[in-house]
């Protein structure tokens, strides 16, 4: 008897294989594709991994670049895209051992992705549908056993068919969206450049759009405040009680009533409150934790706490939970985080409380939140040495107690009229301890003082401001918010804010719209609203929903997507020619923009990117060349380049360099810069690489 255990990727092939083997683990190769052989109980046992999906949908039939297309098929991966090449191997290595084997196991992530990767596999070259499912939220070795002996009888069929539902309908809406928009710019000017939307990635974009017309829109409101400095022990700043002043005439004259006068402690209030520990991390709050803490976008948080996950050190990433059940065995996790010189202190800290953790409601059926499974970490890059360390301190922060902090209102009568001073202080930091690194907390302590005390005022200033717009989103809060509309879902909004910037719709980290993704948004709701429907995207999602709670079936969600489709791609055919020259301008002035880094120092002009026509090489020159001009720089000649602001230390522009497979990195046009003094000093891919 040969049982095969169908694993999603070839790290955590190796895991399972090294935790279920009775002791000897031998590893075989094909080309590049590997599988493990072990015995477990007497039984020989094959662990054979994928490397994500092996089948991907294709368009069914002649393949015509056109649209509507509605029929699909599942196919090998490597024949939908070249860069799928490599899982040729992987797939070949299953059709060869699948035939040795008795019985399988499908131990994929335990999600609808996963669930759709192993079924795949399962029906499409084992040649069958049955099958036990191992469920485990950690690749340790405890937790693998466990699964592996407790696995289910059968796969989880309504969680397979949310995952088939979710590819097909955004597969639909994808190609078909994406190929209307792209063949209207074609019909208009006879340009093909590859222009995309879809089912999320539009309402995203709208979203992001809205923001931007109402900072555009917006008209400041001039407005005044009074701040009184105070000599004490140490110099306190007061603000006059009616905070904003609408009219200037009226806060010069109390701003002269009160100069030269004394301040007299009217009265002095002070507040005790608890501030509660932190929620355990799901996966946007970790997203938006390291964004702010280490500037790390939503897509690069999620792949190194894949990494991560990979090698056993934390929990399944992909989760909406925010609960830690006790049957995880806290005590023992905290007990092996212990080990680590680290964390020790904290770690025994905790140890000596009561274990409960201060959960949140959000809650995940397939998995727990994320926390350190307590496996000593081996290697780890600088990324994840970062993760790892939030990820750990927030799990012991979660045991702590809440923080006790106190507020202080102090109120000054100068001349009659009111000023206000405000402190903060930490009387017993708790929890906060444990995630101090992490936390922003206000310390803003005022010296005593007591009612009727009496001040002398140093000056009384009038600080002239005007009312701010709304804040641009950034990667973590327009994540946030796609998480608030359930947009998408938590594997993949990261990938869709990601999709944004790599068609040019928006740039920069406080996000702005490119004119292109203007043109986008205002043409489809000119003339396809629908393509953009928040609401219509959020109805696809709750229906989802119901598939993977086995109330509906797939195929009913399906037809109706066609059909809501097959309406919205008529309304747009009927204009097609006018939507493509209505996006035809903004595609040329993007494209234009995006070559452009700033000012040249020497004259004023462009500075942008130009690709000789006689070497094919690229570098930066001046639009003033004509002129007589002469100023240029180097450019790095693979990856995709974008414009990253100013050098601090020379203030010309910095460019992001982004290269396929490999981390991104910035550095500034000039090669002489003092920013890269050490530049030979150091190996340059360490030099140059960042976050």
């Amino acid at each position: 008897m040969t049982t095969l255990i169908i694993s999603e990727k070839p790290k955590a092939a190796e895991r399972i294989a090294s935790a279920l083997s009775d002791g000897h683990l031998e590893k075989g190769k094909r080309g590049k594709a590997v599988w493990f052989e072990i015995m477990v109980d007497g039984k020989r046992v094959l662990v054979v991994p994928a490397v994500g999906h092996l089948y991907n949908l294709k368009q069914k039939g002649d393949g015509k670049w056109t649209y509507p297309v509605f029929e699909t098929e599942w196919v090998p991966s490597y024949e939908v895209s070249k860069n799928s090449a490599f899982s040729k191997a992987y797939l070949y290595n299953f059709k060869k051992l699948s035939g040795e084997a008795d019985d399988f196991i499908v131990a994929t992530d335990y999600d609808s992705e996963g669930s759709v990767i192993g079924y795949n596999i399962l029906r499409f070259v084992c040649g069958t549908e049955n099958a036990k499912r191992m469920k485990f939220s950690t690749l340790t070795a405890v937790e693998l056993r466990e699964s592996y002996r407790k696995a289910s009888p059968k796969l989880d069929f309504p969680q397979i068919e949310a995952g088939i539902v979710r590819h097909k309908l955004d597969w639909l809406y994808g190609i078909n969206t994406s190929r209307a928009l792209t063949l209207a710019i074609k019909k208009a000017s006879n340009y093909f450049k590859i222009l995309s939307t879809g089912r999320i990635q539009g309402p995203a974009l709208k979203i992001v759009a809205r923001r931007e017309k109402e900072i555009r829109k917006f008209v400041p409101k001039p407005f005044w405040e009074l701040e009184a400095e105070l000599k004490a022990e140490e110099k306190i700043l007061a603000k006059h009680k009616e905070g904003k002043f609408w009219e200037k005439g009226l806060a010069e004259e109390i701003k002269k009533r009160c100069e030269g006068g004394k301040a007299v402690v009217s009265d002095i209030s002070k507040k005790k409150y608890k501030h509660n520990p932190p929620h355990p991390f799901d996966l946007t709050a970790l997203q938006t934790e390291a964004h702010s803490s280490f500037g790390f976008n939503p897509k690069q948080t999620l792949e190194v706490a894949q990494s991560l996950y990979d090698s056993g050190l934390i929990s399944y990433p992909r989760t909406s939970s925010q609960k830690l059940p006790a049957r995880l065995g806290l005590k023992n996790i905290v007990q092996k985080i212990g080990q680590q010189k680290a964390y020790r202190e904290l770690a025994e800290k905790v140890l000596k409380g009561k274990l409960k953790p201060n959960e949140g409601k959000k809650d995940d059926p397939a998995h727990p939140s994320i926390f350190p499974t307590g496996e000593t970490p081996k290697k780890m890059n600088k990324w994840e040495k970062k993760l790892y360390d939030m990820i750990v301190r927030r799990f012991l922060a979660v045991f702590g107690e809440p923080a006790v902090r106190e507020t202080i209102d102090v109120v000054f009568d100068i001349n009659s009229e009111l000023f206000v001073a405000k402190g903060k202080r930490t009387l017993e930091k708790n929890w906060i301890e444990f995630y101090e690194k992490y936390v922003n907390y206000e310390e803003q302590l005022l010296p005593p003082m007591k009612k009727g005390d009496v001040l002398d005022v140093l000056k009384v200033v009038l600080l002239e401001k005007e009312t701010q717009p709304p804040n641009r989103y950034n990667q973590a809060s327009l994540l946030k918010e796609l998480e608030k509309l359930n947009l998408g879902t938590k594997a993949t909004r990261a990938h869709i804010i990601h999709t944004l910037y790599e068609r040019g719709y928006v740039r920069g980290n406080q996000i702005e719209v490119t004119e292109l993704g203007f043109a986008v948004v205002d043409t489809l709701e000119k003339y396809c609203p629908e393509m953009l429907s928040e609401e219509l995207t959020k109805e696809f999602e709750e229906d989802m929903d119901e598939v993977e709670k086995g109330l509906c079936k797939k195929e009913k969600i399906i037809e109706r997507a066609i059909k809501t489709l097959s309406k919205i791609l008529g309304n747009f055919k009927e204009n097609e020619l006018k939507i493509g020259e209505e996006l035809q301008e903004a595609l040329i002035k993007t494209r234009n923009d995006a070559y452009v880094l700033g000012e040249c120092p020497k004259c004023g002009h462009n500075l942008r990117i130009i690709i000789s026509r006689a070497s094919k090489k690229r570098f930066v020159g001046c639009e003033g060349y004509k002129e007589g001009c002469r100023e240029s720089f180097p450019l790095p000649q693979s990856g995709k380049i974008e414009h990253s602001g100013k050098c601090k230390e020379c203030g010309l522009p910095v460019i992001k360099v982004i290269r396929k497979g490999r981390r991104p990195y910035t550095m500034c046009i000039d090669p002489k810069c003092p920013s890269k003094a050490d530049w030979n000093k150091k190996p340059r891919k360490k030099q140059i690489k960042t976050k």
